[in-house]
């Protein structure tokens, strides 16, 4: 295959992501170096890439597909609030495959596993936002209290 600039510029985008970015945010970044670049070209280098096996290509049930520059297999974890999508770095169940072909008519030849939850940061930020709304409840709570206090001392 021959050499492409903006395969490799796509290539060197990618690899320089830990969080399995979209091709529409590749896009946007390559465009702030190559402004010549469009997005068709991102699209297609993206797809060339991923069937020579040089980036894997994640396609989850809802959501935009992203790319992972990890090729070997691995799991992942994809947070429900904010989307972002990390690494598992657990060791892979080779035997789920072999498992797996008991309860299915053909030949198993790998499998994806993706977690579901809430990433710390989300957590975080929902556990700051509730703290908030606490403080402001007691807050409401205790105005309340003070402005009855003050009206019984003023009908005394």
């Amino acid at each position: 295959m021959n050499y492409s600039r903006q395969r490799a510029e796509v290539l060197d985008q990618i690899r320089e992501h830990k969080d399995h970015p979209t091709a529409d945010t590749i896009f946007a970044e390559l465009r702030t170096k190559d402004p010549s670049i469009s997005l068709a070209t991102v699209y297609r280098n993206l797809k060339l890439l991923s069937e020579l096996g040089e980036i894997r290509r994640l396609t989850f049930v809802s959501g935009a597909d992203r790319f992972d520059p990890t090729v070997q297999t691995h799991y992942h974890f994809v947070c429900e609030r904010c989307g972002r999508v990390y690494d598992v770095p657990m060791k892979v169940a080779e035997a789920l495959d072999s498992d797996a072909e008991q309860y299915i008519r053909g030949t198993v030849t790998g499998h994806d596993l993706v977690f579901r939850g809430i990433c710390d940061e989300c957590r975080a930020l929902e556990g700051a936002k509730l703290a908030t709304e606490t403080e402001v409840k007691e807050h409401t709570v205790k105005t309340v209290i003070l402005l009855e206090q003050v009206s019984i001392q003023g009908r005394h």
